[in-house]
């Protein structure tokens, strides 16, 4: 008896497995049909990596966490089975993704200089840009997890940020963004610095509001900076090889 719940417990860990290196190939093999496969390599390690920082950081504050799941052209995310205790830890989870996921696209960057691999600066660019892109201050972003440190309020800047997305380019995944957003935004404009749950979940000290502020900021402009740097570097060499 003990050999066999030994033997489910191994096979439900190796299905675990499966599930995410499964998820992970499929991502792999439906970008290399559409973009080639070393960008998708490139691409889809980086969003390992993006997700490994949530992982190590939710590790970190002792919360249970599953495998990343990848879905091709959604992204991916890790199964957080133990949710925050508070506001902090969930701002602490939430920067781990962007933050790790930017010092992989640092890395690529700096690779595709050293070897001149043009799709490896667009590896990197797709690092920054997306990573960016997550810092939208409106849950379900990450921008949303880390910002809600400073008041659930601030989602209601994310509201416009996505609109002129749509705008400049339209996508059925920014649709479903916005549906998930759409029950946070409702929280953010009910959200009263004198309620229940103001005072236990979102009772945070100054120092930590300043110090993620800070990270959040300075972030957001590195991000910013690079994707404008790196897509202005493509843009350069897509003109030379017209030519």
């Amino acid at each position: 008896m003990t050999k066999l719940l030994l033997l489910l417990l191994s096979g439900a860990k190796l299905g675990k497995l499966f599930t995410s290196g499964g998820t992970m190939l499929l991502s792999v093999l439906v970008y290399a049909w559409v973009f080639g496969w070393r960008y998708a390599v490139g691409f889809v390690a980086l969003l390992f990596v993006h997700e490994m920082g949530h992982y190590i950081a939710a590790r970190q504050r002792g919360l249970n966490v599953g495998a990343p799941t990848f879905i091709p052209f959604v992204g991916a995310w890790i199964e957080l089975k133990d949710l925050p205790h508070d506001a902090e830890t969930e701002a602490f989870v939430g920067l781990g993704g962007p933050l790790l996921g930017t010092v992989g696209a640092i890395a690529c960057y700096f690779m595709a200089k050293a070897y001149d691999a043009p799709w490896l600066l667009a590896v990197a660019y797709s690092g920054f840009f997306l990573n960016l892109f997550n810092l939208i201050p409106l849950s379900p972003f990450d921008g949303g997890r880390i910002t809600a440190v400073l008041s659930p309020r601030i989602w209601l800047l994310g509201v416009p940020v996505l609109a002129a997305l749509f705008w400049w380019r339209p996508s059925p995944m920014l649709i479903l963004v916005a549906v998930l957003a759409a029950p946070q935004v409702w929280k953010a404009i009910k959200y009263r610095g004198d309620s229940a749950e103001a005072q236990t979940y979102y009772a945070v000290s100054a120092r930590h509001k300043w110090e993620y502020g800070l990270y959040y900021l300075v972030l957001l402009a590195f991000l910013a900076m690079m994707s404008f740097d790196v897509h202005e570097q493509l843009q350069a060499l897509r003109a030379l090889r017209g030519k």
